[in-house]
């Protein structure tokens, strides 16, 4: 077993697969998709892989923002704690990592939410921090627009903190189960917080106990400067997109800058990257490959996805024509890490070639090759250190996962970047990462 296992999460958004027409793959499931035994089948399929965790996106709203989305859109998803709780039941060791927005919820409901999965799983749950930035999910919480990019992470901050005081409201041994004496808890080892800030009041504490891990583990993705300095505050792992070693070097660099001015140790974060595997039998198969995804894809909503991307409506423009000129990101309140990689391409391409790339892979990096191919360079950028390791989102599920847990996890293993079995303990344990103190007794 290697000193030092990469990471690798089983990642979900379109349940068919991380491309966004997934579903029309021949041998993609249908409605499958809403029943258990389906996720069971993958969960266990990864958990027999070693993975670390299963990590569930996820949007609150279908996003319909024209007439197509709703017609060839894969929206329908289960809800990720739900789901997470029912396959804690039917694992022993994979993590279960589940997004739940700052935006539309409230802190005591997720505190309690997540300690219960901890506990359920024993200790092996994890909350993925997102901030939510679709018009389509504001207006189903009254909202007529989506909150200012600033704003939603001083809430998110706020929130943050909240759930980890109700998590540290009562210390590890509070609970006596005293049957003589008739004592359950001692009382003095359990803390009202008495939180009142500029977004939310709440007296405490948690009626749940503290949980296995002291806190599940903090995940969170974006990279605006507001979301790196969240995760340099509060997150164990921050979800980027790295796919060069010289870029997740300087990436790195900028994040432990901001960890320590936050009094935390680079240890205490670690990165992940998005990674789109598509494992080949051989070369001759890429343009194949190529084929198929391009004649999945619809152009009406890959034209919505740069729109919605952008927040600009391309209502009239000729979808060969190029993009108009793109937002400030300074003052964005979409998601900017997609704008910044708007910005970076071609000015030459059209509207439809810009959506068809956002379709198959976003910002996210394309690996394409035979097995060898994508087992040396996951295996090389994690070795230069450059990322500690990868949310695997294959395009086509279950083909593509499937491929990948039979022909590049074996290479993996023996090259000694990914473990044989799990090392004892909990989801924070086998990350490497430490068990927080408790705020009330500091």
């Amino acid at each position: 077993m290697p000193d030092r296992s990469m990471i690798l999460n089983l990642f979900f958004f379109n349940p068919q697969g991380d491309h966004r027409f997934s579903w029309r793959h021949p041998l993609s499931p249908t409605k499958e998709i809403l029943t258990f035994g389906y996720y069971a089948k993958l969960v266990q399929a990864a958990e027999a892989a070693k993975f670390d965790a299963v990590f569930i996106a996820d949007h609150v709203a279908v996003w319909d923002s024209v007439a197509s989305g709703l017609r060839h859109y894969a929206n329908a998803r289960l809800e990720p704690i739900t789901l997470l709780s029912a396959l804690a039941a039917v694992t022993e060791h994979i993590g279960l990592m589940g997004t739940a927005s700052t935006s539309y919820n409230d802190p005591f409901n997720i505190s309690r939410y997540f300690a219960s999965l901890d506990y359920i799983s024993s200790g092996r749950a994890s909350w993925n921090i997102v901030t939510s930035w679709l018009e389509e999910e504001a207006s189903n919480f009254g909202l007529s627009g989506v909150a200012k990019h600033g704003d939603r992470y001083l809430r998110a901050d706020e929130f943050i903190h909240v759930v980890k005081r109700l998590w540290d409201s009562w210390e590890d041994d509070a609970l006596s189960f005293d049957k003589p004496g008739g004592d359950f808890a001692d009382p003095s080892k359990i803390h009202p917080i008495h939180h009142a800030g500029e977004h939310f009041r709440v007296r405490g504490p948690l009626n749940v106990p503290r949980p296995p891990q002291g806190y599940p583990v903090l995940a969170q993705a974006g990279s605006s400067e507001a979301g790196k300095n969240l995760a340099a505050a509060h997150a164990d792992v921050h979800f980027c997109f790295i796919s060069a070693v010289e870029e997740g070097l300087a990436y790195r660099a900028d994040l432990n800058r901001r960890l320590v001015s936050k009094g935390r140790e680079p240890g205490d974060l670690k990165i992940i990257t998005g990674v789109l595997p598509v494992v080949l039998g051989n070369e001759t198969e890429h343009e194949r490959r190529e084929q198929l995804e391009d004649s999945l894809t619809i152009d009406a909503v890959a034209i919505d996805l740069v729109s919605s991307y952008t927040r600009l409506d391309l209502t009239g423009l000729s979808p060969d024509g190029p993009l108009p000129a793109l937002p400030d990101e300074s003052d964005f309140d979409g998601i900017r890490t997609e704008l910044a990689l708007l910005k970076q391409y071609d000015p030459a391409l059209s509207i439809r070639e810009i959506g068809r790339r956002l379709v198959k892979s976003s910002s996210t990096w394309l690996l394409i090759g035979t097995a060898d191919q994508v087992a040396r360079q996951l295996a090389e950028l994690y070795e230069s250190n450059a990322v500690d390791g990868y949310n695997l989102m294959f395009p086509f599920l279950p083909t593509d996962f499937e491929n990948f847990i039979n022909s590049v996890v074996p290479l993996l293993q023996a090259r000694g970047v990914f473990r044989d079995e799990y090392e004892p303990g909990t989801l924070r344990d086998r990350l490497g990462l430490k068990r927080p103190d408790n705020s009330f007794l500091l």
